[in-house]
């Protein structure tokens, strides 16, 4: 119900408080002390010529920017492959402005001394679960390997958890929790019980219909004037060689090479060992000689372990192979663990996480497989490695060819390909010669290309999509976009001037009877003064809130309804295009929501969100201004035209 009075006011403030956290990631730039979260260089003067936009002393630059834009491509990249910075050059204003948002927020909390010290980050930083060592703790091994795979910098991960936190104890409680007085919301809940009552009635084309008989000067005139309405889209025939699967279909591997392979891969295809191991790590190697000692002795080696206390980190890791225990404990632990016989204790060893003492548990062999019974899995995927091979060598010969000067005819005869030529089709791949005719899903993209390349043009290589090949196109014949010629579509223009004719009868008589309807008089007798035949008028009637409770499918006379006064009368198109109707409001009653006091907590709920926005947005814009923030027009164009050449 609510999205009915804020229809005209919708704000993002509300999805900048959510997305805060990806605010910051988009941000992406080196800090310099946590302090100030890398307060930039450069003063109030003049913004260089790279610089997007400011806040206080935090800048944005082309570099940041180009970085969150790269950032927004590799994400609608997931769905669209195909997408450019085109695609997303529609987002650029609105993460510039997110950015600045940011940082108006940083450079406030800096210039009123809201700082969020090193200790606090730091302490954030050591609760990421993949920063933590084999003991639980904060690595700094552990942390390095995590910004590795993430491909983020210490200085990125700082400024998005401190543009978290900063948005968690700024803005979020200016923006939370809005209170909305009954006051204020009693009106609002009134107002959807406002009921009306009024009289409707339709204006149907075909009355006005009669009479009419367009003569060839008629139909000529306007066919001039809406000939985009006729324009047929360009059609081409297009010659498509494509170079596929089918096309490879023989190539398969040999023995030998199966062999081969069997023989490089044994990691693969041979014997594996896995080892269930205990450990303990502790800080010294005194605590842990004495560890070893005692489960060398018999004790269980959390037993043996207990004497140190806390400082004892004890854990099992199950069906591990030697790499990847290596991988977190270390080579030298590595080695000694998986040297050693089953139930057998080793240590104390240094690792990078302390001094590590290990008990051998159990050691499982699990078998391979022989030559014979790889032979398929390893068969399947050579034969796919030398298709695809093949596939890409016909490539390379064909776009030699074209690139030697060979037409279409000579490329595909040089590679021995199949070469299948299309009717006139669109664009769309459909035929209007043969409407049945549909080009194979698997060719649009050929068709895109052969529609955007010139008649003229050599032809052009296209990938078709994952593992289906490449097809070479060009344009066998070219219609070019006209209109169709008068005598084809004459009975067409007869239909369309016919109908236009009424609508234009229909809409004056339908304006004349409703300025008498407003002039005092009813719908019916308006339209006996107008002289018309129309079907009768009926009753209209509804309360605004069937309006705000029907998600947008209301008739279109009761919406009509209520955007009139009492009295007044208004014409309105009908949605499927058949007439018009008019609408004349005779009756309103104010709602009176103190009846329904549920009804006025409800829309106190709902205007709560709105409220909220607002105090955020408001808040925002006077950040903004504290902080004196702006930007570049003119950098700012100059990125934009960067972008969309791919400069």
């Amino acid at each position: 119900m609510l999205s009915f009075f804020r229809r005209v006011s919708k704000s993002k403030v509300g999805t900048w408080i959510m997305a805060a956290i990806l605010f910051a990631i988009l941000a992406g730039f080196a800090v310099a002390d946590i302090s100030n979260f890398g307060s930039g260089n450069v003063g109030f003067g003049g913004m260089s010529g790279t610089t997007l936009a400011r806040a206080g002393d935090q800048d944005i630059d082309e570099r940041e920017m180009n970085d969150a834009m790269q950032r927004r491509l590799q994400e609608v990249r997931q769905q669209n492959p195909n997408a450019d910075y085109a695609t997303v050059s529609g987002d650029f204003d609105t993460m510039l402005g997110e950015l600045l948002d940011q940082r108006s927020m940083v450079a406030f909390g800096d210039k009123y001394g809201f700082h969020l010290s090193k200790r606090l980050i730091d302490a954030e930083i050591a609760q990421i679960p993949q920063a933590k060592g084999l003991n639980g703790q904060f690595s700094d091994q552990a942390y390095q390997q995590f910004l590795a795979r993430q491909r983020l910098t210490d200085a990125e991960v700082r400024r998005i958890i401190a543009g978290s936190l900063l948005q968690r104890l700024m803005l979020t409680p200016v923006a939370a929790n809005a209170r909305v007085s009954v006051g204020m919301a009693t009106p609002y809940a009134s107002m959807l019980l406002e009921s009306r009552e009024g009289e409707g009635v339709a204006v149907p084309l075909e009355p006005f219909k009669r009479g009419l008989n367009p003569t060839d000067a008629d139909l000529q005139s306007f066919y001039n004037a809406n000939r985009a309405r006729y324009t047929i889209p360009e059609q081409r025939a297009l010659r498509i060689a494509t170079i596929g699967p089918e096309q490879v279909a023989g190539v398969a591997a040999t023995p030998k090479e199966i062999a081969d392979y069997y023989n490089a891969n044994q990691a693969t295809y041979g014997s594996k060992e896995t080892r269930n191991l205990s450990q303990v790590v502790v800080p010294d190697h005194a605590s842990a000689s004495g560890i070893a000692q005692r489960a060398k002795g018999g004790q269980a080696l959390a037993a043996a372990a207990a004497p140190a206390g806390s400082n004892a980190a004890v854990t099992s890791v199950t069906g591990q192979t030697r790499e990847a225990y290596a991988s977190a404990a270390g080579d030298k632990a590595a080695a000694a663990a998986f040297s050693a016989a089953t139930g057998a204790v080793v240590g104390p060893i240094q690792s990078d996480f302390g001094w590590v003492v290990v008990k051998v548990d159990s050691v499982t062999q699990q078998g391979g497989k022989s030559l014979a019974q790889a032979t398929p899995e390893i068969a399947a995927k050579l034969n796919g490695d030398k298709r695809k091979a093949a596939i890409e060598d016909a490539v390379d010969k064909l776009q030699n060819a074209v690139d030697e000067g060979s037409n279409f005819t000579e490329a595909a005869a040089a590679v021995k390909l199949p070469v299948t030529t299309t009717p006139l089709i669109f664009a769309n791949g459909t035929s209007k010669a043969d409407p049945g005719y549909k080009l194979p899903a698997n060719l649009a993209a050929a068709a895109k290309t052969g529609f955007d390349i010139a008649p003229n043009d050599p032809p052009e290589l296209v990938q078709l999509g994952p593992d289906q090949g490449y097809a070479m196109v060009s344009p066998a014949q070219v219609l070019a976009a006209a209109p169709a010629p008068l005598a084809s579509i004459r009975q067409q223009v007869a239909t369309d001037w016919l109908n236009d004719q009424a609508r234009r009868r229909a809409r004056a008589a339908a304006d004349a009877i409703a300025k008498k309807a407003s002039a005092g008089a009813s719908l019916a007798d308006a339209i006996k003064q107008v002289g018309v035949s129309l079907p009768a008028v009926q009753p209209v009637a509804g309360r605004r809130i069937q309006i705000a409770m029907a998600q947008g499918q209301v008739p279109p006379p009761l919406r009509l309804m209520f955007t009139l006064l009492q009295g007044r009368s208004a014409v309105a198109p009908d949605p499927g295009g058949r007439g018009f109707y008019i609408v004349k409001v005779t009756k309103v009653v104010p709602g009176n929501a103190l009846l329904q006091p549920t009804l006025i907590s409800q829309m106190a709920r709902e205007l709560q969100q709105g409220v909220s926005e607002d105090y955020g947005r408001q808040f925002l814009s006077a950040v903004r201004a504290a902080v004196k923030a702006k930007r570049n027009p003119e950098a700012i164009q100059t990125m934009k035209a960067r972008l969309a050449t791919g400069s």
